[in-house]
């Protein structure tokens, strides 16, 4: 049982280790901890190596790194970001034995944790055997989507067409065999071989065994975080959308919105000189480019960027090409910029105007709404939410160049309007940071 518990051991010992040498530093230096300003900035010094274990990965290093490495980053993170706070307030808002304290000692715990996560993910792997029934191209997909990244561990071991599994004589059990002789654990019906009742009555008999029955819509939600590409037009009225129809989930989002885009831009205001001198010496050109977006109800607002390609009307601009991963109009500076995700910091403007939020949907430039409202009739509902800094579909799925790109992320992006809350974009938050920290640049 222990060994399911990584994650919440990782986080209760940061707390834990915290709280213990503050308490242990008042009681030395006679000093009520509980009455002072350290209590609120010991929460904050726990946020932050929270955070910066979550975002290098702990506790899910895996066996191709080195968990002594992540623990030491991580705890070493923490301990600079809380000195760079205290540097900026020219205070020393906890004690140095604290600080550094807790950095030396939760480094083997950091240790410990991934251990106990490692061996958690070895016993899940492949822990779901799935049972497909429906089209072959459709199989095909699944098999392929398990293969990529799922969000819950599964492999395909088989798929039967909906003929093959459709009973010919009263004793014909194809499926029911198939599923004992494969020990699956999943059955996944498509629409098609939902409206078989002889397939729909094998599926009762594995229900009742303990084998579980999902649509493909339901396998795709839990599994795979996302809606597939035959079921969008049809799912797209069967939900509510938190920013339509819930006013206090909207207004608790522009809040955080707001609280987020005024921290960022503190490292905007820093790194500004030092892009500016970047851009001098290796990007010659405007320090800034805006460009025309989609917003909110299809309005339309310029985005805030770094510059990171050569200059020219054909560079950024509104009529720019999609832009590759390894766009050869990017400078070498700007690649950096990219990389780092230094790139995006201008748009902590656009935050705080009220044109992006923190999480939603990516938006796009104009002519490419154009062209995809006419190739996918339901397209514009993504446009029913404020379009996100990050998303759904960025952390899922990374990097869009094209219309199929953008159709791929899409299926994310529903899923992200279905299951739309705040706990869902403080994942997604958290999965950014890891992945900014992970240096996984577009």
């Amino acid at each position: 049982m222990i060994r399911r518990l990584a994650r919440p051991l990782l986080y209760l010992g940061i707390v834990g280790e915290v709280l213990t040498l503050s308490k242990v530093h008042a009681v030395a230096h006679s000093y009520s901890y509980s009455d002072s300003s350290r209590l609120a900035w010991s929460i904050a010094y726990m946020a932050l190596l929270a955070v910066t274990a979550y975002a290098v990965g702990l506790p899910d290093v895996g066996r191709t790194r080195s968990a002594f490495v992540a623990a030491v980053v991580a705890a070493a993170g923490g301990v600079l970001e809380i000195s760079v706070v205290q540097a900026f307030v020219g205070d020393a808002l906890l004690p140095r034995a604290v600080v550094f304290g807790t950095g030396i000692v939760l480094v083997p715990w950091y240790v410990f944790v991934d251990v106990i996560g490692r061996d958690v993910r070895s016993a899940a792997a492949g822990r779901d055997r799935v049972l497909f029934v429906g089209a072959v191209d459709e199989g095909e997909s699944l098999r392929a989507e398990l293969e990529d990244a799922p969000e819950r561990p599964a492999i395909l071991v088989s798929a039967l067409s909906v003929e093959e599994a459709s009973p010919i004589g009263v004793s014909d059990e194809s499926v029911v065999d198939l599923a004992i002789d494969l020990q699956a654990t999943v059955l996944v019906l498509s629409r098609a071989a939902q409206e078989d009742e002889g397939i729909v009555s094998q599926a009762a008999t594995l229900h009742e065994g303990g084998v579980r029955v999902r649509t493909m819509t339901g396998f795709y939600e839990e599994w795979l975080g996302k809606l597939p590409i035959s079921e969008l037009e049809r799912a797209s009225l069967m939900f509510d959308i938190r920013s339509v129809h819930q006013i206090g989930y909207v207004r608790t989002k522009r809040m955080l919105d707001l609280a987020v885009g005024v921290v960022g831009a503190i490292p905007f205001v820093l790194v500004l000189p030092f892009v500016l001198l970047g851009n001098l010496v290796a990007n010659r050109g405007p320090l800034f480019f805006a460009q025309p977006r989609v917003g909110v109800d299809g309005r339309p607002f310029s985005i805030l960027k770094f510059r990171s390609m050569r200059p020219g009307p054909k560079s950024e601009g509104t009529n720019a090409a999609w832009t590759g991963e390894s766009d050869p109009r990017v400078t070498p500076f700007g690649r950096v910029l990219r990389v780092s995700h230094l790139d995006e910091l201008p748009q902590v403007l656009n935050i705080l105007r009220g044109d992006l939020s923190i999480v939603g949907p990516r938006p796009e430039q104009p002519q490419y709404v154009k062209e995809l409202r006419e190739k996918i009739p339901f397209y514009d509902l993504r446009h029913l939410v404020r379009p996100g800094l990050t998303g759904w579909a960025q952390v899922k799925y990374h990097y869009g160049a094209d219309e199929n790109d953008a159709l791929e992320k899409l299926q994310y992006e529903f899923f992200y309007l279905r299951h739309q809350g705040l706990g869902l974009d403080l994942r997604i938050i958290g999965r950014t940071t890891r992945s900014v920290f992970g240096g996984e640049g577009r």
